[in-house]
């Protein structure tokens, strides 16, 4: 089997300092493929861990064990083991993440906030803008808040932006971890179309949906994160 995203034999604990250094595991030995045009959505219940392999795999939170494979520019790339820089190219050109929040930037305005990935691809300046208006567009985020920055923005139109800032450079992967958690229904129907455009490009997609309608539409298969209950 082909595969856009891998990880083998993933583990993940963590150290709790102030519980005399206790141990908590949270993933073992966890085996995932992702191919090439799947969305595969993350279940289980809350606490078993989803979100911590999904920062795993973006690169955010370290491996504790095992491997993390990324077809990158033809090649596969363990981000388990990359420095620094190799991740940062990686997540220009081939690995996003849409989070639950945006990360406001202060004084930046929406729209350049969208553009930003693709000027860091290589995109010119007036394309970049033209794709990011396009998509705050199509996700129903008024003219008038373009060119505002997005910190006075209520949550359902600080996530549009988010969603349009992760969609806009066409990632190869792509992490979503709630992405109609703050949305109406008419924006919700236009995720599912994006996550539909995304997987016909060829787009491999890990998702956490607790919106089980979207998620029962966009997700080719469910991937159980079954939570670790021994500490060491």
């Amino acid at each position: 089997m082909s595969f856009a995203l891998r990880a083998e034999n993933l583990g993940k604990s963590f150290t709790l300092h102030l519980q005399g250094g206790v141990t908590l595991p949270v993933l073992q030995a966890l085996e995932l493929t992702v191919a090439p045009g799947e969305c595969v959505a993350l279940s289980g219940p809350s606490g078993a861990g989803k979100s911590t392999l999904m920062r795993c795999l973006y690169g955010n939170y370290g491996a504790g064990s095992g491997r993390i494979l990324i077809r990158h520019h033809d090649a596969s790339v363990d981000l388990a083991t990359a420095d620094a820089r190799l991740v940062r190219e990686v997540r220009r050109d081939t690995l996003g993440y849409v989070s639950q929040f945006l990360r406001v930037i202060p004084r930046v305005p929406a729209i350049e906030i969208v553009a930003e990935p693709l000027m860091a691809r290589g995109v010119a300046r007036d394309a970049a803008l033209a794709r990011a208006e396009a998509l705050l567009t199509r996700l129903n985020l008024p003219a008038r808040l373009h060119h505002l920055p997005p910190a006075t923005f209520s949550g359902g139109e600080q996530q549009r932006v988010n969603l349009a800032r992760g969609f806009a450079p066409g990632y190869p992967v792509l992490l979503l971890d709630e992405p109609t958690a703050s949305l109406d229904a008419a924006n919700r129907e236009v995720v599912i179309g994006l996550i539909a455009e995304a997987k016909a490009r060829g787009a491999a997609i890990v998702g956490i949906f607790h919106d089980a309608e979207v998620r029962d539409r966009v997700a080719d298969r469910l991937f159980d994160v079954a939570p670790l209950h021994e500490a060491a």
